[in-house]
């Protein structure tokens, strides 16, 4: 099935929900007007559609392959590759004077979910490119930011990240990997890393590896972990690839999904390179203080992670709408002359609406968070950067958790929809669940993003953030109530539902926030238990509202009149309004339920002590 990038729903929640033109109004965005926003989503649509998203079956059905100690990628990848960097795609956000265009994260945001929804295997690599430049810029020496940045924002060279190990997994504590400093102040490095997405290719002309690694006097636990640029070639004088450094891949894991990608197991030091035994690589920042700087990489990584989540139910969404147009199958419930198209029948529009509702809803938390981040950065006031810094930070796990999980739920609606035929592979279906199936694992699971949430945003400020989205969501309370009074009865209903299931949403978190407030101190266990309930209920929550926002931007537009001669259709706006309305319908109410889990999370220990489950 073709993908086609939705422009009309990127650019309603740019402008009417993300406040894009707040964002472009930012010092530092002076050169960069609506005008240029627009021919930038424009040309990553046709890129994504015509040089991208062709590869997505391609490299599921024809993986990567590993050749003794080689990679080939999957058909047509490094082409597309080629057109991807010279299309300047890797430096949308990175600074002009490294070599990027400097364009707010709010847009780059949406030409990454663009080109994760044409191929998610193929987009990897350079979401990890972005999260090293990140990396490097905050920490870096200015000797490591002249000789990498550049070539990574050019994409002439990719990045990765180097952080688990067979006995480590997520307890970065277990990092065994050995850093020895040498005379001339870099230092060789030993030891295996594994899952390490793009770890070898042949894509680009050189690999930088972000590696976590331990000095030989580190402390132990996480506080003796350091972190490490290793380039598979050392630059030369000319900082062009010279040397090849004592960094193997050993071999490529075989995956659930994700088939086009490849993820390698790296050995440093197996005594192969042009410049001795030990790979040679050189300390970012400070001794010992590396998973404090390798968070820098992994919130980036984490929110790109999220809008994977988004891209991917976007495509399995269209593929699931578009089959259900064309298949014939069954009488209407209420009675018809033949057969209809399954798109007819009740339940299935249940699950398209579903689909796109958590799609959207998704979509629209993401850009928020985007733009949230470009305000932390970029607004002259310090207290309103604070705020947005405080508002980004909080979100992120929320993204990263909430959106991956409904992907995995969105493919396999999607599955559901085709019914026999989804789970046939010819039709792609299957594909799509594979995929969605490992988000929620790769980049922290979902535990990890709950617990993050929990420990780290929540219980840090006591709260106060949470409190303060709050009161956002009790002004679009307010703005729902009122809206009711000029609308159709059609509308004022769809706006009397939304307001009674947010308004039962909010009071649902605020129950949540109350039980860990209470307990966090006494009941530490009951709290994390039901750490992942209260993630998603933050997710339905704040997407509801995001949701609900649109709803009033179509009522409002549709009200004036304005709908068929400025930006979108009043078909479009109709659309946009049902989907919001079954969100709050459908989707909302879930928060009730989750809240009561989050309440019980005492339960979970009183099970396990008399189970047999641990």
């Amino acid at each position: 099935m073709t993908y086609h990038v939705p422009l009309a729903d990127i650019r309603f929640t740019l402008k009417e929900l993300a406040g894009l033109d707040q964002v472009l109004a930012l010092p530092g965005y002076e050169e960069v007007g609506a005008d240029i926003a627009d021919a930038v989503l424009r040309e990553n649509a046709r890129f994504v559609e015509q040089a991208v998203a062709p590869l997505n079956r391609v490299g599921d059905r024809q993986p990567a392959v590993w050749k003794d100690g080689a990679v080939a990628t999957p058909p047509g990848y490094v082409e597309a590759y080629r057109d991807y960097a010279q299309g300047g795609w890797q430096g949308l956000l990175h600074p002009v004077e490294r070599g990027g265009q400097g364009l707010p994260k709010l847009i780059a945001a949406t030409a990454n979910e663009n080109i994760n929804s044409a191929c998610l295997a193929f987009s990897l690599c350079p979401l990890l490119t972005d999260g090293v430049i990140e990396a490097l810029l905050t920490v870096g020496s200015e000797t490591l930011r002249d000789v990498y940045v550049p070539k990574l924002v050019s994409g002439t060279w990719t990045g990765t990240m180097n952080l688990t190990e067979p006995q480590a997994g997520s307890d970065l504590a277990q990092v065994a990997t050995r850093a020895v400093p040498q005379p001339d102040g870099s230092y060789r490095l030993t030891g295996q890393k594994i899952y390490i997405t793009y770890g070898e290719h042949d894509m680009a002309e050189n690999i930088v590896h972000l590696v976590l690694a331990r000095t030989p006097d580190a402390p132990p636990g996480v506080k003796g972990i350091s972190l490490f640029v290793v380039p598979k070639f050392l630059p030369d004088a000319n900082d062009a690839p010279g040397r090849r450094n004592d960094v193997w891949c050993a071999s490529l894991e075989h995956k659930l999904g994700i088939h086009g990608s490849p993820t390698a197991v790296l050995l440093y030091g197996a005594g192969k390179g042009e410049a001795g035994e030990g790979a040679i690589g050189f300390l970012v920042g400070q001794e010992n203080h590396g998973l404090e700087y390798m968070f820098i990489m992994m919130n980036a990584a984490r929110f790109a992670v999220g809008q994977q989540g988004v891209a991917l139910a976007e495509r399995a969404t269209q593929q699931a709408v578009a089959y259900a147009r064309e298949r014939v199958q069954g009488r209407a419930v209420e009675g018809s002359s033949g057969p209809v198209t399954i798109a007819h029948h009740p339940d299935v529009q249940r699950m398209l609406l579903t689909m796109r509702a958590l799609t959207e809803g998704g979509r629209a938390l993401s850009y928020v968070t985007a733009a949230a981040c470009d305000l932390s950065h970029h607004h002259p006031d310090a207290e309103t950067r604070a705020r947005n810094r405080a508002f980004y930070e909080f979100l992120v796990p929320v993204v990263k958790g909430y959106c991956t999980e409904s992907a995995v739920e969105v493919a396999s609606l999607g599955v559901q929809v085709h019914g026999g035929m989804g789970y046939i592979e010819e039709t792609g279906a299957a594909q799509h669940y594979r995929d969605a199936r490992i988000l929620p694992i790769y980049e922290g699971t979902t535990a990890i993003q709950a617990n993050d949430l929990i420990g780290r945003k929540l219980l840090r400020d006591s709260g106060a953030t949470a409190r303060h989205i709050l009161q956002a969501i009790g002004a679009t309370l307010e703005e729902l109530r009122a809206a009711q009074a000029d609308a159709s009865p059609e509308d004022a209903k769809a706006l009397a539902l939304m307001h009674a299931n947010l308004g039962r949403a909010m009071q649902a978190q605020q129950q949540a926030l109350e039980f860990m407030a209470r307990t966090a101190m006494t009941q530490v266990r009951a709290v994390f238990s039901g750490s992942v309930p209260f993630l998603m209920l933050t997710g339905v929550l704040l997407a509801g509202w995001q949701m609900a926002r649109a709803a009033l931007a179509c009522h409002r537009r549709l009200r004036s009149n304005d709908g068929g001669t400025a930006e979108w259709s009043p078909e479009f706006l109709r659309n946009k309004l049902a989907t919001a309305t079954f969100h709050g319908a459908h989707i909302l109410p879930r928060a009730v339920s989750l809240s009561a889990a989050v309440q019980a999370g005492d339960v979970v220990d009183a099970c396990a002590a008399y189970s047999d489950i641990s």
